[in-house]
């Protein structure tokens, strides 16, 4: 036990030290010079590994931006600040995955116990983005008696729009597709407003509401005894939450399933995000309940879900598919070696580096015979998912609807290019944030800048739904375009849910509305 809690706190020491070097480089100031090699190194490691790197923009375009960037640094600058001046050149690479990671203060246990015992400052109000202007859409808490509709004008006296321009340039979607953005920008705003700024208890906002401006003082407020015993009953995991994959950070589950109308003809399922955990279990569970029901309809909600696991996907596919298919083409890599540059060891204690070195012979080996060369000479990789997959006995054979916008990326536009090239659902929304013929993603080879120290995560697979494609270069569009505006969204007023209910409701000419 002596021995025990003395490596303990050896190894707890070394973590608060590495946290303050961390801490302490990203305060500091780099020379042009080794910034400029930071992005000759990035644009290098994009060349060995990405598998689509010009696929929306040319090579010499590119070789123009990347030198052009060198030029503009001509001063010292922190990672924070270098961070801003590579990412909008990455970006205009056009792949919704390829970001560099936005360097941050780092905290250590005790700052982190902290700030879990305290609310958000800006994370207690859901927005909404339009163009140059922000906006509040909810205010769960009646925090300062913000109503919806509240636009955030300026923050510490700086305008809003100045900051929205800049994030913009941080931001891409797969190809030339522009629903994405504003979906993805209202998420992630305060993240890169906070990697700036840094954590404030504190902030002077500007609001503007009914043409009437006002000066609101938000403050971070410790939370209470019965909100600290509320944080404890969400994080344990009951049953109903794993099946549907609780997320107590969003007080919300993944998964969602329920009948619309009294005989049970009508399902609802909605899927937050693609996680894989416990979805065998959950998709099993509900085609059975759907068969058992005899339902003639059903309803997938896939806005807002910004992709997640290829497994999941194909096994949703499954359930929906009246023949055997395949989800995705085979999978594209630069070389048969690129799987082993996955940072395998990245991120482990020294207990997980013993552990992952008895272990690494069988992964080498594993991803060795994974990797194929086609009849083109073309690396690819071999997955579940490029083979032949037949329905499960469960399979849903009644009508499908599934709603997707500008939120629906990754996984979501594959599955939802499949189904639309498949003619197997009524695709309902706005055009999808994802691309139509696929994207660069499935597992990632994490470059470090070796000055700025920057993450860079590479995408290595190339992944295209099953189809002919399209090449349009943008995002999978609805059969059936329904826009939902920022009031319908303050009113709890699903236009697009409500558009498919009345197509149903007209085809079977019920005289019962739909719940």
């Amino acid at each position: 036990m002596k021995h025990f809690l003395y490596s303990l706190s050896i190894l707890v020491f070394a973590s608060c030290a590495s946290i303050n070097k961390d801490n302490k480089h990203t305060q500091s100031t780099i020379t042009p010079e080794k910034l400029h090699q930071d992005v000759d190194f990035a644009y290098q490691k994009l060349q060995e590994m990405h598998p689509k790197l010009n696929w929306y923009i040319s090579k010499q375009e590119l070789d123009f931006k990347f030198d052009s960037l060198k030029k503009t640094i001509n001063k010292p600058l922190t990672p924070v600040q270098f961070y801003f001046k590579l990412q909008p050149v990455i970006a205009k690479i056009r792949e919704g995955h390829l970001a560099l990671r936005i360097p941050a203060k780092k905290f250590n246990r005790k700052e982190i116990k902290v700030l879990k015992n305290k609310k958000g400052l800006f994370g207690r109000f859901e927005y909404f983005v339009e163009e140059d202007h922000l906006y509040i859409v909810e205010n769960k808490d009646s925090v300062e008696n913000i109503k919806p509709g509240t636009e955030i004008v300026s923050i510490n006296e700086i305008p809003v729009s100045d900051y929205l321009k800049k994030y913009r340039e941080l931001i891409s979607s797969d190809g030339y597709n522009t629903t994405f953005q504003d979906y993805y920008l209202k998420d992630v705003f305060f993240n890169f407003y906070v990697a700036e700024k840094g954590i404030m208890d504190s902030a002077k906002v500007e609001t503007l509401y009914n043409n009437e401006r006002k000066i609101v003082h938000l403050k971070r407020e410790s939370k209470n005894e019965e909100e600290l015993e509320k944080d404890k009953l969400e994080k344990k995991r009951t049953e109903e939450k794993k099946v549907n994959d609780y997320d107590a950070s969003t007080s919300s589950y993944n998964r969602n399933f329920k009948f619309l109308v009294k005989d049970s003809t009508v399902v609802y399922m909605k899927i937050q995000s693609f996680s894989r955990s416990f979805s065998d279990r959950f998709y099993k569970e509900s085609f059975a309940k759907i068969k058992n029901a005899n339902s003639h309809y059903l309803i997938i909600d896939i806005r807002n879900n910004y992709g997640g696991s290829l497994f999941e996907i194909n096994q949703l596919y499954s359930y929906l598919a009246p023949e055997p298919f395949v989800l995705i083409k085979p999978s594209q890599l630069t070389s048969r070696i690129t799987p082993l540059r996955t940072n395998y060891f990245r991120k482990s204690n020294p207990l997980q580096t013993t552990i992952k070195g008895l272990l690494y012979p069988g992964y080498f080996f594993s991803q060795a015979f994974s990797v194929y060369k086609g009849k083109d000479g073309i690396a690819y990789y071999k997955m579940k998912e490029n083979k032949l997959t037949k329905p499960k006995k469960d399979a849903f054979k009644g009508k499908v609807y599934v709603l997707i916008n500008g939120g629906s990326f990754s996984a979501s536009s594959i599955i939802s290019s499949k189904l639309k090239y498949d003619k197997r659902v009524t695709l309902v929304g706005e055009e999808t944030g994802g691309a139509n013929d696929g994207t660069v993603a499935g597992f990632y080879s994490y470059q470090k800048l070796p000055n700025s120290k920057i993450d860079l995560p590479i995408g290595l697979l190339l992944i295209q739904p099953n189809i002919d494609f399209t090449n349009t270069q943008k995002g999978v569009v609805p059969d059936f375009e329904v826009h939902q505006t920022m009031q319908d969204i303050i009113n709890k007023k699903d236009v697009q849910l409500d558009w498919v209910k009345d197509e149903i409701a007209k085809e079977k000419n019920w005289g019962e509305m739909i719940d």
